[in-house]
């Protein structure tokens, strides 16, 4: 067996960082995104149905969005635990909670606040 195939001891560290760090922030994200439309409850007509135009959009967006981020920790988790993907977990442990914000900040961008 060669080093680069050989197990990696500590594997599960980099996935479970990441993965304690996600799941909490996504919770709280959509927390938020689910109160969002409240803060359009004394909009009048034409304010609202720009909100409501705009937010029936972005909620599925960060829905799918929240979907890829499971899909990112999934594939950390999934991947071999060998030395030669050691790399590649790392970035996928990095890239999911980073991925929560990014999918929040687009949320963000797609909703017409009033």
């Amino acid at each position: 067996m060669t080093p680069n195939t050989a197990r990696h001891p500590r594997a599960y560290v980099a996935p479970l960082v990441a993965t304690l760090l996600t799941l909490p922030m996504a919770a709280v994200a959509f927390f938020f995104v689910g109160l969002s439309p409240m803060a359009c409850d004394s909009c009048g007509d034409a304010a609202s149905d720009r909100f409501d135009a705009s937010y029936d959009v972005a909620f599925p967006v960060f829905g799918f969005g929240l979907l890829v981020v499971l899909a990112v920790l999934v594939a950390a988790w999934a991947l071999p635990w060998q030395r030669r993907y050691a790399a590649a977990r790392v970035w996928l442990a990095v890239v999911a909670p980073a991925a929560v914000v990014f999918d929040f900040i687009v949320f963000n961008g797609l909703v017409d606040w009033p």
